[in-house]
């Protein structure tokens, strides 16, 4: 077990890499806007699948680009004003519906206040063994689903946004803001749905080409997006290299350092992503903008050693994980395949 501190990791992290000016973080907000903008207007002017199947692929990553700026302001690292980063927080998560102080108390203080802690950390929480066969038949097809290198959308969609950002229930300090928020989102959603219904009843001239203009505008790119984003935790946090932590032996250097990746994405992809893929430095100090991860990593990269895990990634790096990475042993600390899991519940492997 490394002695490191998560303190000492942050001296080593150069003043610039802090500096975030408004007008560096506006005219990103305006490029992404313009994007997600395009692809709207795109999306509602064309019906052929050979145009339509790629405008939806880019859609789910133009959403993307807003929502991590949403999430850098959230953080409070996209502006030094709070008021600022709120409105823009608040902005950039609309097309994906997230509830921004919902996400601040679920995102901020829980995944980052506990990053693969066991019981703590509630995305891709791993369930073990045991818990796996406690489970339901249904309940087991639903995990072998949200586990499977086509599950990401699925998991994001039910276990993060549905549970735990629309059916949060807030104590009483956080009932007001949320409650705000969600009326936000609430009210954008029926305003732009109902812009779409209209748009396609006047494009189309019947009610189903209004269903139709809101469902290739708005369903499958939210789809789409639950995918993109889903797939995008998941490779922060679940490898066969990474480990997750009982309680007693988290300490905030290994969640924040050992607990995720640093990964370099096609220049392509990170158009979007905003190099949210640089994640150790991210979760090392919340308060660093997305573009200062580049050169935080380079700072970092000397001071942690061995325990920086960084790699050009490749998609069979994503099929190695979701074939391996099913359940986890908390007191081995190690992954298994459900086959594995199957094994070990035998009669025989239980005596040996």
């Amino acid at each position: 077990m490394s002695d490191r501190t998560l303190a000492s990791v942050i001296e080593a992290i150069p003043d610039e890499c802090y500096e975030k000016p408004t007008w560096r973080g506006l005219a990103w907000l305006a490029r992404d806007l313009l994007v997600y903008a395009a692809v709207v207007a795109a999306l509602a002017a064309v019906d052929s699948p050979w145009l339509l199947v790629p405008l939806w692929a880019v859609a789910g990553l133009a959403i993307s680009g807003l929502f991590i700026l949403g999430h850098d302001a959230a953080h409070q690292s996209l502006f030094e004003s709070r008021r600022l980063n709120y409105l823009v927080g608040q902005l950039a998560m609309l097309p994906s519906l997230h509830i921004h102080e919902a996400w601040v108390f679920g995102h901020n203080r829980i995944h980052h206040g506990h990053t693969t802690r066991q019981g703590m950390d509630y995305v891709w929480h791993p369930s073990t063994p045991a818990e796996y066969a406690a489970l339901s038949p249904l309940r087991k097809l639903l995990h072998r689903i949200e586990w499977s290198c086509l599950g990401s959308g699925v998991y994001y969609g039910i276990e993060i946004w549905w549970r735990n950002m629309i059916c949060f229930e807030p104590n009483d300090k956080m009932r007001a803001p949320i409650r705000r928020d969600r009326i936000v989102v609430g009210t954008w959603f029926a305003l732009f749905s109902a812009a779409l219904l209209a748009w396609g009843a006047a494009a189309y001239g019947t009610a189903a080409g209004a269903l139709w203009m809101w469902f290739k505008v708005f369903a499958v790119p939210f789809v789409a997006w639950n995918y993109v984003i889903g797939f995008a935790v998941y490779v922060h946090h679940i490898a066969p290299e990474i480990r997750w932590f009982k309680r007693r032996e988290w300490t905030k250097y290994r969640g924040q350092v050992e607990g995720t990746t640093v990964l370099h994405m096609p220049g392509w992809l990170n158009f979007f992503f905003h190099n949210i893929f640089l994640h150790v430095p991210h979760h090392v100090d919340m308060r660093i903008p997305f573009y200062g991860l580049p050169p935080a990593v380079d700072a970092l990269r000397e001071h942690l050693g061995e325990d920086l895990i960084e790699r050009d990634y490749l998609l069979r790096d994503y099929l190695r994980a979701t074939r391996e990475c099913k359940l986890y042993d908390f007191d081995g600390g190690r992954w298994y395949t459900y086959g594995d899991a199957a094994v070990l519940a035998t009669p025989a492997a239980q005596a040996a």
